[in-house]
């Protein structure tokens, strides 16, 4: 049985695949991080090497293995510690000793198991030899072996690659059913399940890893209250803060563009307070703190800041300047109706 959510056209059409034995060489798994590409990829790996008449059984030693990430025959690439630095940092790409490693073990007959399966985690951190030199490997197709490459943005990849694989998009799944999904299958209690599967965007791993880990919550409200501050700051302090997001941004974009989806969400949750449609809110255990903090914004300004955040989010994806762009956003965030603020002189 496969262990996945959601996501029931491609599992027709893999299930589909594996019954009639005919199976693409290389799949593109394309969605938002947590939204389940890893858990199909190794589903699809268990279901080629399961040992049951109904594959994946997930009890039987091949598919206990792969869950445990210790089959010889399912092999996970991804961004590595750099062993050759005194710091160990993590590397910043995929480069082309680990692709060729992977080229060198794919030419080898599968051991245990009886395919060969090679999963590209954020395959758009390739880097460019990496890439090219994967591009040999899936115009070469060998038996026995299947490539899967999960993507967050699959833009970044270059089109021969994509043009390589056969795409699939799984998209973020319904709040209901992730909050039925962390009741019915985890055992987590309705309110917290509703919270998290508000929170999560539609991205289920995400919702199971914060009832795991309070920190991610703790973490979640730290940032609300860093807004909440910012909102009331004058300038100095708010561009002080957009030169700590920019600085950080060189570190962790993700972390960065976490936080503006985290504001978005919580203007667009003004917005639907101001237009009556609180019980659609993302926050609700701030509800109260929401309804009152509508009150003091038009709906124009409320709109016009969801779209500055809009921008800003896609201006840093493209690579634009962060700290001029963080700045222009913290110009552009209101203040409440009728409060005066003071731009500091150059």
């Amino acid at each position: 049985m496969w262990q996945v959510v959601g996501h029931n056209r491609v599992l027709s059409l893999l299930q589909r695949g594996l019954k009639q034995q005919r199976l693409a060489h290389a799949y593109l798994l394309v969605g938002p991080p947590h939204v389940g590409k890893m858990t199909l990829g190794l589903e699809l790996a268990k279901a080629l090497n399961c040992e049951a008449a109904e594959p994946p059984c997930g009890e039987c030693a091949s598919c206990q293995k792969i869950a445990l990430r210790k089959h010889a025959d399912v092999q996970i690439i991804g961004v590595t510690q750099d062993v050759n630095s005194a710091e160990a940092r993590p590397r910043v790409e995929i480069g082309i000793d680990q692709i060729r490693e992977m080229q060198h073990s794919a030419s080898l007959p599968p051991f245990e198991g009886r395919y060969k399966v090679f999963i590209i985690d954020r395959a758009e951190l390739l880097s460019a030899e990496a890439a090219n030199c994967l591009l040999k490997t899936l115009e070469e197709p060998v038996g026995k072996v299947i490539f899967i490459l999960l993507a967050t943005n699959d833009q970044l990849l270059p089109a021969t690659v994509v043009s390589r694989c056969q795409r699939l998009e799984l998209p973020r799944l319904a709040t209901a059913e992730i909050e039925a999904t962390l009741i019915n299958g985890w055992g987590i209690e309705l309110p917290k399940a509703k919270l998290l599967s508000r929170l999560c965007r539609g991205c289920l791993g995400w919702a199971i890893s914060a009832a795991d880990d309070d920190s991610l919550l703790q973490q979640r409200q730290e940032r609300l209250d860093r807004l909440l501050d910012i909102i009331r700051a004058d300038y100095e302090e708010r561009f002080a803060y957009a030169t700590q997001l920019a600085a950080q941004f060189s570190q962790n974009r993700g972390m960065v563009l976490e936080v503006l989806d985290l504001w978005l969400d919580w203007w667009r949750d003004l917005l639907l307070v101001k237009v009556d449609l609180s019980e659609a809110i993302t926050n609700i255990d701030m509800s109260t703190t929401i309804v009152e903090r509508a009150r003091g914004y038009s709906l124009a300004q409320i709109k016009n800041f969801i779209n500055s955040i809009q921008v800003a989010g896609e201006q840093l994806k493209q690579n634009a300047n962060p700290r001029l762009v963080l700045e222009v956003l913290m110009l552009n965030m209101p203040r409440k109706e009728g409060a005066v603020s003071r731009v500091p002189l150059p």
